[in-house]
């Protein structure tokens, strides 16, 4: 007996992908797992933004209590010091401040010094930090170790040798002798021998077999690729030795080579006062601080750019 079903080859069908229909209950949790992801990431950019925030208020509101201080009287300081608001802005406190001490001076030598040590310290930290890292020789390793090992000294160990050797070389009391003695940077040597790290070999190889020298390749290879590390470092030297006290008042002792901060403790201890008036002391620092707000808005752009490309990708 035959049987009367035939048996029929299996007809597979491609697997189709079917949109979810608007309304269904796999749709409706897709849609809600993106609106919680979504109110997630808008709450935590809140969040960060708050933060932000409230630390930048944190870290401008001394300059602002300054300036506002700086237009109030005596009084209205004293009674208010934490309104930021003055009754009524007292602008002749700026100029009564520099009609009692020579500020533009101290100003003047300050920014002169300071750009003088800065230049110089770009110059013998990029030379050293090039030395150290794309030259070969024996000693490199122990010549590091041996900078590393001074940046860990306190600043204070060095004033006495280096005031005696400043009075030996006759150079106390003069702005020669403070540039000189902040030429050389530790800590410069040390942020420009971590950039150079980052350049790649090949570069400096394909200089060489071209037949340039080092100081062509450090300049016009090297330090082209360093433009936000030597902003970075010029900043910080600059505001550091622009801000220096301490070392200026060991050397200068005429009083129109004074430098800012020394100069703004003077009128501070001026005649007995001991900072009796303290609206002129605020308008004072409020003039001391405008140059380095000014230097910091123009390299601020090229600070934030980082380096973008090392000319060779690893």
């Amino acid at each position: 007996m035959q049987s009367t079903f035939e048996s029929k080859p299996f007809e597979s069908k491609p697997f189709e992908n079917k949109p979810l229909e608007q309304g269904t209950p796999s749709a409706d949790t897709a849609a809600t797992k993106r609106l919680c992801s979504s109110w997630r990431a808008a709450g935590i950019t809140a969040v960060k933004h708050v933060f932000l925030s409230l630390s930048g208020i944190v870290m401008v509101f001394p300059f602002i209590w300054m300036l506002s201080g700086s237009m109030k009287s005596n009084d209205e300081i004293f009674a208010n010091p934490l309104n930021i608001i003055p009754a009524q802005i007292r602008w002749e406190t700026f100029s009564e401040t520099f009609a009692l001490a020579p500020f533009g001076q101290y100003i003047f030598n300050s920014f002169s010094v300071a750009l003088m040590t800065t230049l110089l310290v770009l110059v013998t930290s990029s030379m050293f930090a090039y030395a150290i890292t794309q030259l070969r020789f024996r000693a490199r390793g122990v010549l590091y170790v041996v900078v590393m090992a001074c940046y860990m000294l306190p600043g204070a160990v060095t004033y006495i040798p280096s005031y005696i050797t400043l009075a030996r070389m006759g150079l106390l009391d003069s702005h020669t002798g403070l540039v000189l003695s902040n030429a050389a940077s530790v800590f410069g040597v040390f942020y420009l021998r971590q950039v150079f790290l980052k350049i790649h070999p090949s570069l400096v190889e394909a200089a060489r077999i071209d037949g340039a020298g080092e100081l062509k390749i450090l300049w016009a290879i090297v330090l082209p690729q360093c433009k936000a590390a030597l902003a970075t470092l010029f900043l910080i030297t600059f505001i550091t030795n622009y801000n220096s006290y301490m070392w200026p008042s060991l050397v200068i002792t005429s009083q129109e080579l004074h430098l800012i901060a020394t100069g703004i403790r003077q009128f501070f201890i001026a005649e007995g006062n001991y900072g009796l008036n303290w609206s002129q002391i605020m308008a004072a620092s409020t003039i001391a601080v405008l140059p380095l707000l000014i230097l910091f808005m123009i390299c601020q752009k090229t600070i934030l750019s980082g380096i973008a490309d090392n000319g060779v990708k690893e």
